[in-house]
């Protein structure tokens, strides 16, 4: 049996800041919150020990922060404005802020049920954020939380991002597809659709693409089975982000020779 207390002390968040000031000192208090921390063993422990699902601990939310602020950074380099820098005159650094936040927090709400999760995701946010963000002025510390909590719902399916940090969040998201999410269900046993074609997704390369398409993302499969996770997942969460026209996105087998997923099934 595993020791909470222990599990946490190993929690450790790490994202390139890029000399970002307010992402630093964001992911310092992260870091020494174990509220977070334990939030982040119970949503896991729902997700994969009670619910056979995919990965839903911090090495998650760690894999898709990290996408989704090499995203932005993408974003910016070809002169694409974050919203909050576009609405509230705000700088840019304080739209990675919104993103990294967003990544890192929103599943919060699988800590209470995995069914309406990112309405519960909010409840909880709305307190946790402005903890975060007590380094902020007032006025600062309201636009990003808002912003965050906007983040936070959109991810959902059907979800309506309003803003490119919205976007970047859930598509963000969705590209933590690969192989390694899926194993410990996969390997007891627990075989559907979305653990075999997480297994068929070997890596994700995401890139500095053209002018127009800024974001080029490479899809690298052992078997086509991986197509259900671009296809079904993928597109649901690219299609309406706000962010679509900026991402061209490319899937390919890795080898001439499929990986067999299903050879120790028994039946």
């Amino acid at each position: 049996m595993k020791n909470i207390n222990e599990e946490i002390k190993k929690v450790k968040i790490v994202v390139p800041s890029d000399r970002n000031k307010l992402v630093a000192q964001a992911l310092e208090k992260i870091n020494n919150s174990d509220e977070i921390k334990t939030l982040w063993e119970v949503i896991n422990t729902n997700a994969m020990e009670r619910l056979k699902m995919t990965d839903h601990g911090h090495v998650h939310f760690q894999i898709v922060s990290n996408i989704g602020l090499k995203m932005a950074r993408l974003l910016n380099k070809q002169g694409i404005k974050l919203s909050v820098e576009k609405d509230y005159g705000l700088s840019y650094e304080h739209g990675e802020l919104v993103v990294l936040l967003g990544c890192l927090l929103h599943d919060l709400g699988m800590s209470i049920s995995r069914k309406g999760h990112e309405e519960f995701s909010i409840v909880k946010a709305n307190t946790i954020v402005p903890e975060i963000l007590d380094f902020l002025p007032l006025v600062e510390r309201t636009i990003i939380t808002s912003e965050v909590l906007h983040t936070i719902i959109s991810h959902r399916s059907g979800g309506k991002p309003l803003t490119v940090e919205a976007g970047i969040v859930r598509v963000a998201d969705a590209l933590d597809m690969s192989e390694g999410r899926s194993r410990l269900p996969y390997e007891e046993g627990y075989i559907d659709i979305h653990t075999l074609s997480a297994q068929a997704i070997d890596a994700i390369e995401i890139e500095n693409g053209t002018e127009e398409k800024p974001i080029n993302i490479q899809i690298i499969m052992n078997n086509s089975v991986g197509l259900f996770q671009i296809e079904e997942l993928m597109q649901q969460k690219l299609e309406g982000s706000g962010i679509e026209k900026y991402i061209n996105i490319k899937s390919y087998l890795g080898s001439d020779q499929e990986k067999n997923l299903i050879k120790d099934l028994v039946f």
